[in-house]
């Protein structure tokens, strides 16, 4: 209902739910936009933050790469109860290995001592202790310096309000399509509305599966009561979803004899494991003799004739150089993104070299729900996905930023005659001038501070993991502190001609401390970190042409001189 007490439509009514539910936490969602949207490529920023690792350059085959490790184990840890061997791949350039003692869990993600090697020459690296791109990830979803069931319930309630605002933004601009193939530059307002149009059209699919997977991904944190009340935690829900996805050919038809509910899932999930399992505990009675491990080239060349393209991502082997050793393999991009986190694996016989694989494993199908959550999350995390779906959900995310970002400077705009008309800024209009400062430019700034902390805080100092963490707060807080001094036009100019020139050293940086130039990652084709540095130069053409736009901006007329100026119209 508006003030005059005349009817509004839904369009309309609308409009006042687009605008507040952006504003109350755009801040917030434009930094989970932007640490997510650079959350694509972490591995990339944590191996630039590693220059130590810069010199392994892996140029030689997956067969060459695991003899390499393979002959450092040998080497070194003999009687170890496990090997676990991770290859390069387009986004890791070093070769990294896992070694657990006898007793410990050979399959389990935790414990277990981690070493780095040069992937051609088996030389050990040692690394700086660094949180890398984990950071940004991390810092997405769970905030930083708050318990993580907060900040969780914090992003969820963002993410809830972004929705909403895309939702009720769809609704208010009836001619939102239509204005996508329209950009009218130089019109104030309009040029910013065009642009936030834009971006939301442009990758609206996006948009809407990165909020809805969002929340999908914070259900177990916003909504646990129902898996509580029937399984023991999380956990247990998750592995047995995880189970019902496959079966042998025998529990299927079990399964066709009218077997329904729980108790057929957990069925399926025993007969899906019940040869594997079955033969380990058959290992496990008979007491390890030592053994040679068998020729693993052989394995490798049965395995990449099996995968095709899919390249080798990691080779477990389970009491080697033992009668009871074991070669597992896994594939290095995902069964399907129907299937979340569910790999190809081959088996062998680590005596004899025979392939060991259960044939009748197959995959089940998942249900129309569990699909659609597999698709959509899987999507969100980039997990599995191959470089160029990985480098489209980049650009994506670049474009959901941005449309947050012109969204809050649209805000201040279309508010800006009414300022100037009343002669003064009020309080929460200069609160939301200095916070879209802050945001927008102060936050990038703030990564351009985590990256430099990387290069020169003292590789021995103590803490120095958190020091990189404390100085983008410190840098942060301080962009935060300069827009309040200064005015609105010039914090712009300034924070712009700073960043500019913060990101375009970057890659100059790299190779003065110690990293790998920009010219030899491209001649040996060292993507992983040659990406890095030429991303580092694109964002400093971006922030260098905002700033050129900016400076040539000539704001709305003074009221004093447009008063003249039409007072000299009227003379005439």
């Amino acid at each position: 209902m508006r003030v005059d007490a005349k009817q509004e439509g839904p369009r309309q009514s609308m409009s006042w739910l687009h605008t507040w539910a952006s504003l109350i936490l755009g801040w917030l969602l434009y930094a989970i936009f932007l640490t997510g949207t650079l959350s694509f490529f972490q591995n990339e920023i944590t191996v630039w933050m590693k220059p130590e690792l810069h010199q392994s350059i892996p140029q030689n085959s997956q067969i060459d790469q695991t003899n390499v490790a393979l002959k450092y184990l040998q080497e070194h840890h003999p009687d170890a109860g496990a090997w676990r061997i991770q290859l390069p791949n387009t986004r890791q350039n070093t070769t990294l290995i896992t070694i657990r003692e006898q007793g410990e869990d050979p399959r389990s993600r935790r414990g277990g001592t981690r070493i780095t090697l040069d992937s051609a020459t088996g030389e050990v690296l040692e690394a700086r202790d660094t949180r890398g791109g984990s950071f940004l990830y991390r810092f997405h979803f769970d905030l930083y310096g708050m318990p993580r069931i907060w900040a969780r319930w914090i992003v969820g309630i963002a993410t809830v309000l972004m929705l909403v605002a895309i939702i009720s933004g769809v609704i208010t601009h009836k001619k939102i399509f239509k204005d996508f193939f329209t950009f009218r530059s130089g019109k104030g307002q309009r040029s910013w509305l065009d642009a936030h149009n834009a971006t939301a059209v442009f990758a609206l699919p996006f948009h809407i599966m990165i909020t809805f997977s969002g929340l999908l991904l914070l259900t177990f944190t916003l909504m646990p009561w129902g898996i509580e009340q029937i399984y023991e935690n999380r956990g247990a829900f998750l592995q047995e979803q995880s189970r019902a996805l496959t079966q042998t050919k025998q529990s299927e038809t079990n399964q066709g004899e009218g077997r329904r509910g729980r108790t057929a899932n957990a069925e399926n999930a025993q007969g899906r494991t019940e040869a594997r399992g079955e033969r380990r505990r058959d290992h496990e009675q008979e007491e390890a003799q030592p053994a040679p491990l068998t020729n693993i080239t052989p394995i490798l060349v049965e395995t990449q004739k099996e995968w095709g393209t899919n390249p080798i991502s990691n080779i477990n082997i389970i009491a080697p150089n033992t009668n009871q050793a074991q070669i597992e393999l896994r594939a290095l991009n995902g069964e399907s993104v129907a299937f979340r986190n569910i790999y190809a694996t081959l088996e062998f016989n680590g005596l004899t070299g025979e392939n060991i694989t259960d044939k009748n494993m197959q995959l089940k199908n998942p249900s129309i729900p569990m699909a659609i959550y597999n698709v959509i999350t899987t999507l969100h995390e980039a997990s599995g996905v191959k470089l160029a779906l990985r480098w489209l959900l980049f650009l994506s995310g670049i474009v959901g930023t941005l449309m947050v970002a012109t969204g809050l400077i649209l805000w201040c705009v279309k508010r800006a005659p009414q300022q100037q008309k009343q002669g003064y800024k009020s309080f929460g209009y200069r609160l939301v001038e200095v916070m879209n400062i802050a945001a927008i430019i102060g936050l990038p700034i703030a990564c351009a501070a985590y990256f430099y902390a990387n290069r020169f805080i003292p590789v021995q100092m103590e803490m120095r993991l958190e020091w990189e963490i404390r100085t983008f707060f410190i840098v942060w807080l301080l962009t935060l502190i300069y827009a309040c001094f200064r005015t609105h036009r010039q914090a712009w100019l300034e924070l712009l001609i700073f960043a500019t020139v913060a990101f375009a050293l970057l890659p100059f940086v790299n190779f003065m401390t110690g990293g790998q130039a920009l010219w030899n990652t491209i001649a040996h084709e060292q993507w992983v970190i040659a990406s890095f540095d030429l991303a580092m130069w694109v964002l400093a053409l971006l922030f260098g042409y905002s700033f050129y736009k900016v400076k040539n901006h000539k704001g709305l007329p003074n009221k004093k001189a447009k008063n003249n100026a039409q007072k000299e119209e009227s003379d005439v």
